[in-house]
């Protein structure tokens, strides 16, 4: 799996990374999720850039857990856009670790206007990420 990951230091507004021995004797027994050097859960913040690499990354900060797109147009509907926000609040794999929020925007008369998220939409995002965060966790262990 490719763990080059652009991130972008550009500040947009809220809205919606294994260690490996070289033949040494092995390390303590240690949850895999503190064997980070970033601020929170590892596998949340993979599962979570992997999840929204589909749109271009604003911003990106793995010791704050704070993910943020740019505006994403779906080349199917040119008048519909989505920015996402993620943020991993802790360093366990638990599903109250993560928040997802999104904003969307319709192109009405040539301007952007906000518009709903379905909470269906949000949801399915959260459980996409955490799936993959179980996946990661499960092929490290194994």
């Amino acid at each position: 799996m490719n763990r080059v990951f652009p991130i972008g230091v550009a500040m947009i507004g809220a809205a919606l990374l294994s260690a490996c021995g070289g033949g040494r004797a092995a390390a303590p027994a240690i949850a895999p999720a503190t064997l980070t050097q970033i601020g929170v859960n590892s596998y949340l913040w993979r599962a979570a850039l992997d999840t929204v690499s589909f749109a271009p990354i604003a911003q990106a900060d793995s010791n704050g857990g704070v993910i943020v797109t740019d505006w994403y147009v779906n080349p199917a509907d040119a008048t519909d856009r989505v920015r996402l926000s993620v943020a991993i609040l802790d360093a366990t794999l638990r599903a109250d670790a993560l928040r997802v929020s999104a904003a969307r925007q319709r192109l009405q008369n040539g301007t952007w206007v906000d518009a709903p998220v379905a909470a269906a939409t949000v949801q399915r995002l959260e459980e996409i990420i955490l799936t993959r965060a179980r996946d990661l966790r499960r092929a490290a262990r194994g």
